[in-house]
């Protein structure tokens, strides 16, 4: 009933020793609290919170408008929903070194169990756009000193992404991603990996965890679990999925409602009012005090 009853610091504690389990965890994006409950549901290992999905579902484009405010009251509204480690999107740090640290402490109050800081440019842009820059090697590794030096909890996770090899190419995504460690990384996100292969090259050269971002319509084709645990990956995201099956129902309901008038024949299609009260769980609330809550399921 109301919120996960795990606290933040256990959640990061379970993170730490499933990351370091070396099977493939499984992390869904969540698009609101209610889809990070139906993750909880499905027995997932945990839930991703996308900048592009927030950025998104204020109405706006993936290049870099939202705030760290905004980042981090809807991470608490989705982690705090659940007993599953979530890991968020955090940009570039919002800015320089010592925002960077001011960052990672307000998501760490957020409740989440690990955050990644990407080595692009202010304002940046969704990683699977072409057109992307990013900063030089000095400027990657202090920010990911400041967010090392500002945790509180020494098992929050500071993940690094790089989105470097867009721009120069594997070798240097594998050479920068060896500094990112060396500066205190616990974990390395090459972005926007081509194929297989890269993965398993850029696995092959840190000796810290490596997330694949398995997102559809982008530069990285879709591989399975299998062949993703095949070369070592540690942890995948699907970072819009949830969304754009959502969006994709709603517009799919929205162009039946304007040419039949009625939604009669999607109904079978819908999430059913039992089940949402049972995600919801609303007999929890039932039975906390009939006194008040006195409704009939």
């Amino acid at each position: 009933m109301l919120y996960s009853t795990t606290s933040p610091a256990d959640k990061r504690a379970a993170f730490r020793k499933d990351i370091a389990s070396g099977r493939l965890l499984h992390f869904p994006g969540a698009f609101n609290p209610l889809s990070a409950k139906l993750i909880d549901d499905k027995g997932f290992d945990g839930v991703y919170i996308s900048g592009a999905v927030i950025a998104a579902d204020l109405g706006l484009p993936d290049i870099g408008l939202t705030t760290l405010t905004e980042v981090a009251s809807r991470a608490q509204q989705i982690s705090r929903m659940t007993d599953l480690p979530s890991l968020v999107d955090a940009d570039t740090g919002f800015g320089e070194p010592m925002n960077v640290a001011r960052t990672v402490q307000t998501l760490e109050d957020a409740g989440v169990a690990g955050l990644h800081i990407e080595d692009q440019v202010n304002p940046k842009r969704c990683g699977h756009l072409d057109g992307k820059a990013v900063v030089d090697t000095d400027t990657a590794l202090k920010r990911i000193r400041a967010a090392t030096d500002a945790r509180r909890d020494p098992n929050l996770l500071i993940m690094a992404r790089t989105d470097v090899r867009a721009i120069d190419g594997l070798d240097a995504a594998v050479d920068r991603a060896k500094r990112l460690v060396d500066a205190g990384a616990d974990a390395i996100f090459p972005e926007a990996m081509a194929t297989l292969e890269e993965f398993e090259a850029v696995r092959a050269a840190v000796d810290v965890p490596v997330l694949a971002n398995m997102t559809e319509f982008g530069k990285s084709e879709l591989f399975t679990a299998t062949q993703l645990e095949s070369v070592g990956i540690n942890i995948v995201i699907h970072p819009v999925s949830l969304l754009r099956l959502a969006m994709g129902a709603a517009e799919r309901g929205l162009d039946t409602l304007r040419e039949e008038g009625s939604l009669q024949s999607e109904v079978a299609g819908m999430q059913t009012r039992a089940r949402l009260y049972e995600l919801l769980d609303y007999e929890a609330y039932n039975a906390f005090d009939t006194t008040l809550y006195n409704f009939t399921l």
